[in-house]
């Protein structure tokens, strides 16, 4: 259990945390969420005691250990990677190491004997015999082979240090997990072995992430920070931003009754009670969930991104055609023979391991790359859209402000129709004038969604468009390419993103294409594709 009593954080006058009251209980995962910026990493390094609080305290019961995913990929560059993970549990591999290095004396004493045997109980008592064995599966769970167990942490990729990371984090059985983006680079299999993982986990989990899918899947409690306070929900990411939105409708219709309103809460907490995460928390959670009132639910002071595609023009039956596409990079084939035809109600998710594969299909759609061979046919009526991965070439250096950068991309150049499309935007007031050289991330995703909202488009591509946004602008996001009227052709590693969007998949492999009309989850579950990918897929 971690007791948060009265806890504040202040940088200079301004206040990030005020007066946090709030227990996290064994048996429970916490979705930390909020805006960017509200302090959610901040918070969790308060609760690891990384960061002191301006007054305040956390109390955790002596006993209980804690773990924390690393983000200092480098950190662990000279161990080798089994050893790495062992360190997660610090006093078993401390005994571990002070075992070893005994055994390794000459002369051997007799005192050094008694303290060996000594080493060997407490050894034996933290199952340390079975370390090996444990941190092994963690890896292969993850995704990381045996070849690579026994190689030193410097010789993997990034994507691989993650994963090594994380299962530095679950070894040994820690009480308490605090997990920083855990899906981070994790494929789909490692992604629902950590689901699993975790809603057969007995200790309590606090976790941030931008994965809406994930949050569901494992959470049985969101942790909402807002207005400088954390208000605990009970049930998964939905369930919270449904309230949420809930709460917002009560505060603009004001003149219905309280008595309908109460019915409709009724039936939404009735819809949402059957989270799946966590099946031995159900029955106390739909008795917390039956306990809501109208006065438990709070709107929120987060706000969404604008986001609205409308084609200048209806697009005809003919939409694309890619014959025989094959493409090379840096002495890499990365497509081969690929051919597919792009309907006028197509959704399709690309999918597959190799990002670079579907990043190369999207610039020779485009045409800003031409294949080795084979060809690409759009038809007469299209207008592309187009959301490219690296964006730096639009930004890096560009000396103009946010009014002057997008003006570039509108036909109606009026300042005032700028500014207010920019504020719908989230660039308000003086936000419009910043310098569109120096832009986070996220703003500069913001801005490439605008100029493809003003480009009118009636085919939308989009090369990973949710890499950096928040919650808030991914929702917005996804809820602005359902309700486009048109054909769109996507890639994102946002499970609910191409679950709630795509109605074809795509699987780009080493050994060509796997083409299905069917949702993401249907995709994933089908037998006849899961036999198929297992053949097309590198082992």
């Amino acid at each position: 259990m971690i007791t948060v009593n009265g806890v504040s954080l202040r940088f200079g006058k301004r206040p990030l945390f005020e007066d946090v009251n709030i227990k996290f209980t064994p048996g429970n995962c916490y979705g930390l969420i909020g805006a960017n910026g509200a302090g959610k990493s901040t918070f969790l390094k308060i609760l690891s005691g990384e960061v002191e609080p301006t007054s305040g305290e956390v109390h955790i019961p002596p006993s209980e250990r804690m773990a924390v995913l690393k983000q200092n990929h480098f950190e662990y560059d000279e161990f080798p990677v089994l050893e790495t993970v062992i360190m997660g549990h610090q006093k078993l591999y401390s005994v571990m190491k002070e075992k070893d290095a005994i055994y390794a004396k000459d002369p051997f004493t007799d005192e050094d004997g008694m303290r060996a045997g000594e080493l060997e109980a407490e050894f034996a008592e933290m199952n340390g015999w079975e370390a090996e064995s444990e941190a092994a599966e963690l890896l292969n769970g993850l995704g990381i082979t045996t070849d690579l167990h026994d190689k030193k942490m410097a010789e993997l990729g990034g994507n691989e240090k993650v994963r090594v990371l994380l299962a530095q984090a679950l070894f040994g059985n820690p009480n308490i997990l605090l997990l920083d983006e855990p899906t981070n680079h994790l494929d789909i299999e490692s992604v629902r072995w950590l689901e699993d993982f975790l809603s057969r986990y007995e200790g309590t989990v606090i976790v941030v992430s931008h994965d809406r899918h994930f949050l569901n899947q494992v959470c049985t409690h969101i942790a909402d920070i807002d207005f400088g306070k954390i208000q605990m929900y009970v049930g998964n990411y939905d369930f919270w931003y449904e309230s949420s939105q809930l709460a917002l409708q009560l505060m603009r219709d004001q003149n219905k009754k309280k008595e309908d309103k109460i019915k409709e809460l009724q039936a939404f907490i009735q819809r949402f009670s059957a989270n799946k995460s966590k099946a031995k928390q159900a029955t106390s959670r739909r008795k917390l969930l039956d306990k809501i009132t109208l006065d438990d639910i709070k709107p929120s002071s987060r706000k969404y991104p604008f986001i609205n595609f409308k084609p200048e023009r209806e697009v005809g039956k003919q939409v694309v055609s890619v014959e025989n596409v094959t493409a090379t990079v840096e002495g890499e084939k990365v497509l081969e023979n690929i051919s597919f035809v792009v309907n006028k109600n197509d959704k399709i998710a690309l999918v597959g391991p190799n990002g670079l594969a579907k990043t190369v299909l999207f610039q020779i759609l485009t045409g800003e790359r031409e294949p080795d061979s084979g060809s690409v046919t759009w038809g007469v009526t299209t207008t592309q859209a187009y959301f490219p991965k690296d964006n730096s070439a639009y930004f890096d250096g560009v000396e103009l402000n946010l009014v002057e950068w997008l003006r570039q991309y509108s036909k109606d150049q009026d300042e005032s129709f700028i500014r207010g499309f920019l504020g719908r935007m989230l660039f308000s007031g003086d936000e419009a004038l910043k310098k569109a050289s120096v832009l986070s991330g996220g703003e500069k995703v913001r801005c490439m969604l605008s100029k493809m909202m003003l480009g009118g488009g009636n085919v939308l591509l989009l090369d990973e468009p949710t890499n950096h946004l928040d919650l808030e602008s991914i929702t917005a996001l996804n809820n602005g390419l359902i309700d486009f009227d048109g054909p769109i052709v996507f890639t994102s590693h946002d499970h609910q993103f191409v679950e709630t969007i795509a109605n074809r998949i795509i699987e780009i492999t080493p050994n060509g294409i796997i083409d299905r009309l069917m949702t993401y989850e249907e995709y994933l579950e089908h037998p006849e594709v899961k036999e198929l990918r297992m053949r097309m897929l590198p082992a």
